[in-house]
């Protein structure tokens, strides 16, 4: 006989579940009371639902398996729905526990009612409420069943409190085995009759379901048949960048060549990649007369981005990646590949991209990446959220391999920090360094304590500003000189890092960066570097008074 609560946690330490992430709520007490007898299981106090559920999907993305995450009912819950969204687009498994009323109170409107179906509607794969403890170990195997089978996503479960504290005696189930989509020998049949008839092919790599295994396997397919790839948005880490075969982002920072070469391209070669509007400029680089696109999916009919595939082949990346050792298409004898012309034109032009362009301030960004670039272990990781900032990650920071890169699709503000302090959590042993804007910092900047309080050293690069950069660049391209709400106060950031324990520095000048970087990389305990950044400098290759005035990028 025990209670629901530690039946709950027991269930979850059977599915191998490390940590959860949470923010205390009376309406958890019976299921964290669990955590005492099942210390496999870590909980992590953080600041704010928000922060919490960005963990748990920051998890997610680093194992491939659900990250979970705590939150109390009603504005807790509301509050960590921007975590569930960022899973939704990301296609990562997570699942969100909610406390709720006792049952009795159901529609009587009591304190905090909130209802998470309707909430979490068209976000999360599957909402739903536990009534009996006894039936906890059945929802909680099937919230994991969906959270990964399939396009993988976040799955959200009600726990009322009297459910919580509720005797039973069920029992605690295994895990089940869930096996992906495999192409079939006609999939790859077709496959190599499509590229055999190519003569411009693109690989595209992203998506769910990747790994360091099938890194390999994708790149020794470039290898043996010289064919270009591309990282769909935010996906940089997929391949090692300094591959041969590697040609680019495909992001707001995309090369004019690498777009060219994607309109050009006859045959695009979707693996695991959602490509959405922001890698295709709204779709008008796809779908051309003479393209075919085809699309590797684990589920195709879910995907989130182009979906006029000419070739659909439901298989998770895993079992496409083994069906790739032993493919060889006929590519009519020729010495060369037809290709071979266009991958080198295509990787030429992405190394011409890693030339710094010098830009305005005496701190630039470009300096700063080029810098962590360089220096960070090749077993670092990278994370970051959303803002223009971001675009001199992607351009100039070489990705070594998967999973080295954590940024949103979603593009949500707030993300690096709980992304930096999940990745450290899980990899204790890597260094991570995340990048955030002053306004992107701010959103989640009370998790700081968070990595102070759990003795994480990460490094946490701030571009200080001193406004919504991506904001302000589209007012002054579309109302020249009429910015509005843009402005914010310039905040010392190395002062609020030293009010937390942590450490600090403030850089104001690009010659003084890397030594700031190189004692934050040391330091034992989280490091803020408050970089202090010329406005003016709004992207990688072009100046703000430059959008003002119509003037197009360098």
């Amino acid at each position: 006989m025990t209670h629901g609560g530690k039946l709950l946690i027991d269930q979850l330490a059977v599915h191998g579940v490390a940590r959860v992430f949470e923010v205390p709520g009376e309406s958890f007490l019976a299921a964290l009371d669990g955590l005492y007898d099942a210390p496999q299981v870590r909980t992590i106090v953080c600041r704010h639902e928000g922060g919490a559920a960005m963990m748990a999907e920051a998890t997610g993305k680093l194992t491939g398996r659900p990250g979970i995450a705590f939150a109390t009912r009603g504005p807790g819950v509301v509050n960590a729905v921007s975590g569930v969204y960022v899973a939704q687009q990301d296609a990562t498994p997570m699942i969100l526990f909610v406390g709720l009323p006792t049952t009795p109170l159901d529609e009587r409107a009591p304190f905090q009612e909130i209802d998470i179906a309707a909430l979490f509607s068209g976000i999360a794969k599957w909402t739903a409420v536990i009534r009996q403890a006894d039936r906890i170990p059945e929802y909680v195997a099937r919230a994991f069943r969906v959270a990964t089978s399939g396009r993988p996503g976040p799955v959200v479960i009600g726990l009322p409190e009297n459910v919580l504290s509720a005797a039973t005696t069920a029992p605690v189930t295994a895990p089940a085995v869930i096996a992906g989509a495999a192409p079939s020998p006609r999939d790859m049949s077709n496959l190599a009759q499509r590229l055999g008839a190519a003569e411009r092919p693109l690989l595209v790599v992203g998506g769910p379901g990747w790994s360091g295994q099938v890194q390999r396997a994708v790149e020794d397919f470039a290898t043996a048949f010289d064919v270009p790839m591309a990282a769909a948005f935010r996906c940089q880490d997929y391949v090692d960048n300094r591959h041969p075969s590697y040609v680019g982002h495909l992001g707001f920072t995309t090369d004019r060549k690498l777009k060219a070469g994607l309109k050009a391209a006859d045959l695009v070669i979707a693996v695991g990649a959602e490509v959405a509007d922001i890698a295709t400029d709204a779709y008008a680089l796809l779908g051309g007369p003479e393209q075919t696109f085809l699309q590797v999916h684990p589920e195709p009919s879910a995907i989130l981005g182009y979906r006029d595939a000419g070739l659909a082949i439901a298989a998770t990346s895993e079992a496409f990646a083994e069906a790739l050792a032993s493919f060889a298409p006929n590519l009519r004898g020729a010495a060369e590949r037809p290709w071979a012309r266009f991958r080198r034109d295509l990787r030429a032009a992405y190394e011409a991209t890693l030339v710094p362009r010098a830009t305005p301030g005496a701190v630039r960004m470009e300096d700063v990446v080029a810098t962590v670039s360089a220096l960070l272990p090749e077993d670092g990781i990278v994370t970051n959220g959303a803002g223009n900032y971001s675009q001199w990650v992607h351009r100039y920071f070489r990705f070594k391999g998967y999973r080295s890169g954590l940024a949103p699709t979603s593009g949500s503000m707030g993300y690096g920090l709980p992304a930096a302090i999940a990745a450290k959590l899980e990899h204790p042993e890597r260094p991570v360094v995340c990048f955030a804007g002053d306004g992107c910092f701010a959103m989640t900047s009370s998790e700081l304590g968070t990595a102070v309080q759990f003795g994480l050293p990460i490094a946490i690069l701030i571009a200080n500003n001193g406004i919504y950069g991506t904001i302000r660049m589209h007012q002054e391209r579309h109302f020249p000189g009429r910015p509005n709400g843009t402005s914010l106060v310039k905040p010392d950031f190395a002062a609020f890092a030293r009010a937390h324990g942590a450490g600090a520095a403030t850089v104001t000048r690009s010659e003084d960066f890397e030594a700031a970087f190189r004692e934050a990389l040391a330091a034992d305990v989280p490091f803020v570097i408050d970089l202090r950044l010329d406005p003016e400098a709004i992207t990688p290759t072009e100046t703000l008074s430059g959008v003002r005035d119509g003037v197009g990028a360098k």
